[in-house]
């Protein structure tokens, strides 16, 4: 009973060990199409804290996820600049937890946020920020507003995919489209005006920057991290 038990949690492990591995590896069709891994889901190569040579020891591999296992690190980024591009990845918050996706982020400023456009990463039902519509899952940060049916409770998986092309963004979360707006143009600059980004002057103005995950003081995990270039 003793070896059975053994072979059989074997076999769980390894299988389990497939499943982890799965998540972060492209499928040949993917690579075909130009996807790029940015996550191996063994290690945070490719991947630094911003304006810092490394990554903040709060951010950590387990279980094939890129996990803030605290906060205190800073805002993760990729080591790479991307202009236009398609990021697809799993997210998954804690309970009460916020977080975010950077975009088109640049080094020049202190905050990351006073320059890189944010995809909103946050527990709907429990953090308080959420009680502005335009702060909740999937929104793109107090400009434009995500549907509620792209939203999964806190614990749950969620997919997000982001699409710049010819300056126009698009955001879609588990499936519904979240965002549609041309950067730059009137709507969008009204947009910032309106929002808390006025007084950061280059506000979404940079055309090539780095890919970002927030830490914003709350657990939060990432996996099935991938790129492609669209030129």
């Amino acid at each position: 009973m003793k070896k059975l038990i053994t072979l059989l949690t074997g076999l769980f492990v390894s299988a389990s060990t497939a499943v982890l591995a799965s998540d972060n590896t492209l499928s040949a069709i993917e690579q075909q199409q130009g996807w790029e891994s940015l996550f191996d889901g063994k290690s945070l190569k490719g991947w630094r804290n911003y304006q810092k040579d490394e990554a903040g020891s709060n951010w950590q591999v387990t279980n094939g996820t890129i996990t803030l296992t605290k906060g205190g690190s800073g805002d993760l980024i990729t080591e790479k600049q991307y202009d236009e591009f398609e990021l697809s990845l799993d997210w998954k918050i804690s309970e009460a937890g916020n977080s975010g996706v950077f975009f088109l982020a640049d080094e020049s400023e202190q905050y990351i946020f006073f320059h890189a456009p944010e995809i909103q990463i946050i527990d709907n039902e429990k953090h308080p920020d959420s009680k502005l519509d335009s702060h909740r899952s999937g929104s793109l940060y107090d400009m434009v507003v995500a549907p509620p049916a792209a939203y999964k409770d806190a614990g749950e998986w969620n997919n997000l995919r982001i699409k710049l092309h010819n300056d126009v963004l698009e955001v879609w979360q588990n499936g519904v489209m979240t965002v549609h707006i041309v950067m730059h143009s009137s709507t969008w600059d009204k947009l910032v005006a309106a929002s808390k980004f006025a007084k950061w002057e280059g506000f979404g103005d940079q055309t090539k920057g780095h890919i970002g995950l927030q830490d914003h003081g709350d657990k939060v995990w990432f996996k099935k991290i991938k790129i492609r270039e669209l030129r």
